[in-house]
């Protein structure tokens, strides 16, 4: 598969900021949005692959590479998108993750590399097409999928 051969499906999820999720300096910490960046990309996977799929591999977060542009408070609810961008490089694939203000403001955004395991081994495997294919629209001429 190569890249920019796709479109760009995108997931979304709302997260409101709860107190816990708050710092010292009032607002959303760093290490929150690590975990939001985490779950988002996690029901991704769950929303579109196949059932197969989650049985037989599992993801792991190998970079992440962060860019705050705004603060979140208690209270206060962020749209995240994520989306798949490009070809996957052997077992890993990188992933963009935004999230958005009520008003459209960019509050984060990041590209976060994750590599593919098989489940029962714990293995590296390269990350093959019809794994990769969930997070993509179809092609033309292809079946209807959810993504």
């Amino acid at each position: 598969m190569a890249a920019g051969r796709r479109g760009v499906s995108r997931f979304t999820l709302s997260i409101t900021a709860q107190d816990a999720d708050i710092d010292e300096l009032g607002h959303v910490n760093n290490a929150v949005w690590v975990q939001w960046i985490q779950a988002i990309a996690t029901a991704h996977w769950e929303a579109v692959a196949p059932a197969e799929h989650k049985l037989a591999y599992v993801w792991v977060v190998t970079r992440h590479e962060i860019d705050y542009r705004g603060s979140v408070v208690a209270g206060e609810t962020v749209v995240g998108e994520t989306w798949v961008e490009g070809a996957p490089k052997g077992a890993r694939f990188d992933r963009h993750v935004r999230f958005l203000s009520d008003d459209g403001r960019v509050k984060l955004e990041a590209v976060t590399t994750w590599a593919l395991l098989d489940r029962g081994t714990g293995r590296l495997m390269r990350v093959r097409e019809d794994v990769a294919a969930p997070f993509y629209p179809p092609r033309n001429g292809e079946g209807d999928r959810d993504a």
